[in-house]
């Protein structure tokens, strides 16, 4: 038995997405515990923006390999984009815990705060399926990692896109 076999790899997912959210409710409620100095506060946003780009890059390829039963290149760039993520979400907390949050500015917030919410409500979501969904890959329930990863696909999809879309809106008030 493994630990991504049966229940102790979804309680790990879980606990780890909880973690996760812990951490990231403490870059905007508690105390600066991460500052970098040195840095242009635009030059972190356009990494996020990047990694989230090279995210759905890696998503759509991996998506096309399975597709063609290329398996283990639909594992490669799925680790891939699971790397990528996690490097957005260190880089995203250490820009959150050392600049202020830029507030949008334009004439288009009746489009930009939907994207925006939207954006952070499935995020919230979309950690623990992608763990999950990670988990049972990793577990060998090919059946179940289907099941999941169809919707966690186009979930992951979703945010890393919308995640784009916040900074590019955001982007002139940097």
């Amino acid at each position: 038995m493994t630990i991504f076999s049966g229940r102790l790899g979804t309680t790990l997912a879980w606990t780890a997405s909880l973690a996760l959210l812990g951490v990231v409710s403490l870059t905007y409620l508690g105390p600066q515990f991460i500052q970098v100095t040195g840095l242009a506060p635009a030059t972190l946003p356009k990494v996020n923006a990047t990694l989230n780009a090279c995210a759905v890059v890696m998503l759509l390829g991996a998506w096309a390999a399975i597709r063609r039963k290329r398996v283990d290149l639909h594992r490669r760039m799925m680790v891939a984009a699971v790397g990528i993520s996690v490097l957005f979400l260190i880089s995203y907390v250490v820009q959150h815990s050392s600049f202020p949050s830029v507030q949008y500015g334009g004439t288009l917030g009746w489009l930009y705060f939907p994207v925006l919410i939207s954006h952070i409500l499935l995020s919230v979501v979309l950690v623990p399926m992608v763990l999950i969904t990670l988990v049972h890959a990793l577990g060998k329930r090919f059946d179940q990692h289907r099941r999941m990863a169809r919707w966690t696909l186009p979930l992951w999809l979703y945010v890393s896109i919308t995640g784009v879309l916040v900074y590019l809106f955001c982007a002139p008030y940097y």
